[in-house]
C-alpha cells in the first residue's frame, strides 16, 4: 500500500491559510489593503492583546453586495481577476476573497457589509462551523472581526 494520501479539505484549507495568515499583523495588512481597494477614506483598526484575542477593521468603502458577501469566504473567489492574463496587470493592493477565506478558516470570523443600495448591513458569521446571515443596522462600508 502506498504512503501518499490526499488530505481532507479542512486540512488543506488550514495549510493554505497558514500561507496567508502568518501572524496577526498579516491579517491587519490584508484587511487594510482590502479597505483601501474598496475606496475607504476612513479606516479604524482595533487590536486586542497583539491581535491574538481580536482584530476589528472597519471601513467606509463601497461595501460588498449581498450576493457577493458569502463568496468572500470562498477560496479563490475574487473581484480582482478573471483570467491568468489579469495577473500581469493588477493595480490593486489585495485579492479580497482569497485573504478573507484564509482568515475565516483559522478564526472566529464575522464580516458585515452594506453598499449604498442596501437598506441594512448584512452580517455573515461563523459559529462552530455553521455560517449564518443576519441583517443589522449600520453604515455603508465593511467591518471584519
Amino acid at each position: 500500500m502506498g504512503h501518499i494520501k490526499k488530505l481532507p479539505r479542512d486540512v488543506i484549507n488550514k495549510i493554505a491559510a497558514g500561507e496567508v495568515v502568518e501572524r496577526p499583523a498579516s491579517v491587519v495588512k490584508e484587511l487594510l489593503e482590502n479597505a483601501i481597494d474598496a475606496g475607504a477614506n476612513e479606516i479604524s483598526i482595533l487590536i486586542e492583546k497583539g491581535g491574538t484575542h481580536g482584530i476589528i477593521v472597519n471601513d467606509n468603502g463601497l461595501g460588498i453586495s449581498r450576493e457577493d458577501l458569502p463568496l468572500t469566504i470562498e477560496r479563490y473567489a475574487t473581484s480582482k481577476i478573471s483570467s491568468a492574463d489579469d495577473l500581469f496587470s493588477i493595480t490593486t493592493h489585495g485579492f479580497r476573497g482569497e485573504a478573507l477565506s484564509s482568515i475565516a478558516e483559522v478564526s472566529r470570523f464575522v464580516i458585515q457589509s452594506r453598499t449604498s443600495s442596501d437598506d441594512a448591513v448584512l452580517m455573515y458569521s461563523n459559529s462552530s462551523g455553521v455560517w449564518k446571515e443576519t441583517e443589522v443596522a449600520g453604515p455603508i462600508g465593511t467591518k471584519v472581526e
